[in-house]
């Protein structure tokens, strides 16, 4: 049988391996393409991240443990190690640099931006994962580079992720960002005042266009004088604590619950806070609502009865009665439970 030569026809043999935690088969799969003169860029961009982007739905879903999803990232890092070792581009242009925001642990999609930034001949110094501020900043004086890369994921970390560009610009290098936590249309890298890619063939365009990557409009947070974001994250602790006070007096069976249903459950209840936060930093409620129709999709594939989400909004707004915004966005997410299926509390 003929191999595939085209990525897209090669999807199904690649996630095929992924699902079996079958490393060699998956680097036989890209470099097969790779000898059938396919360009590793396509490799990377048709073939990866969307068997990649699928993996994380089959988790979403329940389908696949995390177990499962780990070693299928695993496999999917060590193929774009292959692609890359394949092509082995020597650099003609500066130094971009690559990095996730701190506290970001999703690293394949930055690596797949650095992949391809070398592959059209740029040096790259891929940083990896969860890389702090400062860490950043002290590399950067080190090292001249012509643009700094930044990915972020999850919309919570829109808040750190606004102080790394901030510190990253005071180094005088211009920043490009990009990752599903920016917004789908990167609206909220445009309210944080900084240049947004959509994917890895538009960051390359950006950095090769240095007036473009600084043109940029300034941030737009003038909402933030009120200090409702601030007393927000100093009582993060306080509020997780009388969630789960309120939940225990709710619903007396979670006294039965296992130490790891309780670290799920105190997490997602810090989740919520988190990206309630993320949504008054940036002025938008559909942050908000766009986690909570996730959340509730989440754990009503794993039992969890959508209700119990729209309870806990419920809780959390009463407690924050004196703060409007952040109240106003429970209302919104309250909602949202209830167009997913929820309970009205």
């Amino acid at each position: 049988m003929t191999a595939p030569t085209e990525p897209y026809r090669a999807f199904g043999d690649f996630l095929a391996c992924l699902e079996e935690a079958d490393e060699y088969g998956a680097i036989e799969v890209v470099t097969g393409l790779l000898d059938a003169g396919v360009p590793a860029e396509r490799v990377l961009l048709d073939l990866v991240a969307p068997a990649q982007s699928e993996v994380g739905e089959r988790w979403a879903r329940n389908e696949w443990s995390v177990a499962q999803e780990h070693a299928a990232t695993h496999i999917s890092e060590r193929a774009v190690a292959a692609v890359a070792g394949y092509a082995a581009p020597r650099p003609t242009r500066g130094r971009i640099v690559v990095a996730c925001m701190d506290g970001e642990w999703h690293a394949l999609p930055p690596r797949l931006v650095a992949e391809v930034l070398r592959l059209r001949g740029w040096q790259v110094t891929f940083l990896g994962a969860s890389v702090p501020a400062a860490h950043l900043v002290s590399y950067l004086h080190r090292h001249d580079a012509h643009a700094v890369a930044l990915a972020c994921a999850l919309p919570m970390r829109l808040p750190q992720a606004h102080r790394m560009v901030e510190a990253c610009r005071r180094s005088d290098v211009p920043v490009v960002v990009g990752g599903r936590g920016f917004g789908v249309d990167g609206r909220w890298a445009r309210r944080l005042g900084v240049a947004w890619a959509p994917d890895a063939p538009g960051a390359a365009g950006l950095v090769a266009d240095e007036r473009a990557l600084r043109r940029v409009p300034p941030a737009d947070l003038s909402h933030l004088a009120d200090d409702e974001y601030a007393s927000l994250v100093k009582r993060r602790g306080e509020l997780i604590d009388s969630a789960v006070a309120d939940l225990r007096a709710r619903v007396p069976s979670v006294g039965e619950y296992t130490p790891a249903q309780w670290d799920a459950t105190t997490g997602d209840l810090g989740y919520i806070v988190d990206f309630l936060a993320a949504a008054v930093y940036v002025d938008d409620g559909e942050l908000f609502t766009d986690f909570v129709t996730w959340l509730v999709a989440i754990l009503t594939s794993r039992g969890v009865p959508a209700g119990s989400v729209a309870a806990t909004l419920g809780h959390y707004r009463r407690v924050l009665r004196d703060f409007p915004r952040a109240g106003r966005f429970l209302a919104l997410g309250a909602a949202a439970t209830v167009a997913s299926g929820g309970v009205r509390h």
